[in-house]
């Protein structure tokens, strides 16, 4: 209460504050007095846990660490498991000794961004593996049944992810799924002769689609090249039922 004195006057709010704090607790229909904590559920607790852990912010701040802090639910990010027990270890001293606070041991820890959630997300750079499911089972399967199956994914994805810094990672899915694809119908076609046929089909000029079909390289590298895109672009894909993870992505901001 003195924190919240400092940056609020009205003895007013004060007062209601104060009322709120000490209210007591109904648990088996019999109320109790309360001793610590505030109402469950109530818009008071992360309010006053700004107030509070706004010391702890600006500690953070002038120790240089990225951090992210929601209410009481804080990640701290450093590069090795040694300077994340350091800072564990200091934050406990600080938040006991200048705060007053407890750190719950059970629920806190030091791992990797992706043993970890923070506001029911993880953060990690691994492609997540029921993705790449999909496409080894498209390799003797219609190009648009693929497409069918990854439909309902992106759009999954795209409404789950979509709160967060999502744009940059869902740029860089769409251009993998984009060369997953073109990788699937490079290997369908199987010979040099048959992929220079479709090569030309799609529109190459046939000495290229020559000298493109018989390069030797792998499926991969080809699907990334200029004869792929040129020949099986964006636009045929989408065409076909390609949903992109970007416009999805903007579509549902649009209407939010």
């Amino acid at each position: 209460m003195a924190r919240v004195a400092r940056r609020m006057r009205d003895k007013r709010v004060l007062l209601l504050i104060r009322r709120f704090l000490q209210a007591g607790m109904m648990e088996g229909g019999v109320v109790s007095a309360r001793t610590e904590g505030t109402p469950q559920g109530g818009p008071l607790s992360p309010l006053l846990s700004n107030i509070l852990l706004d010391e702890l912010d600006g500690e953070l701040e002038r120790r240089g660490h990225r951090f992210v802090r929601y209410a009481d639910d804080c990640n701290v990010y450093v590069r090795s498991k040694a300077a994340g027990e350091r800072v564990m270890a200091s934050l406990e001293r600080f938040l006991g000794k200048r705060l007053r606070l407890l750190v719950n041991r059970e629920k806190s820890a030091v791992a990797r961004p992706w043993a970890r959630k923070f506001l029911g997300y993880s953060v990690t750079v691994h492609r997540e593996a029921k993705l790449q499911r999909v496409f080894p089972q498209g390799r003797g399967r219609n190009l648009g049944r693929v497409l069918r199956d990854l439909g309902p994914m992106i759009r999954g994805w795209v409404a789950y992810f979509r709160l967060s810094e999502v744009k940059a990672g869902f740029e860089a899915l769409d251009e993998w799924i984009r060369r997953k694809l073109r990788c699937i119908l490079w290997r369908q076609w199987k010979r040099p002769r048959t992929r220079a046929a479709k090569l030309r089909q799609l529109g190459l000029d046939p000495e290229r689609a020559r000298a493109s079909a018989g390069n030797g390289r792998g499926p991969w590298w080809n699907a990334g090249a200029s004869h792929m895109n040129q020949s099986v672009p964006t636009s045929m894909l989408r065409r076909q039922g390609l949903l992109s993870f970007l416009d999805e992505y903007r579509r549902l901001a649009c209407n939010s």
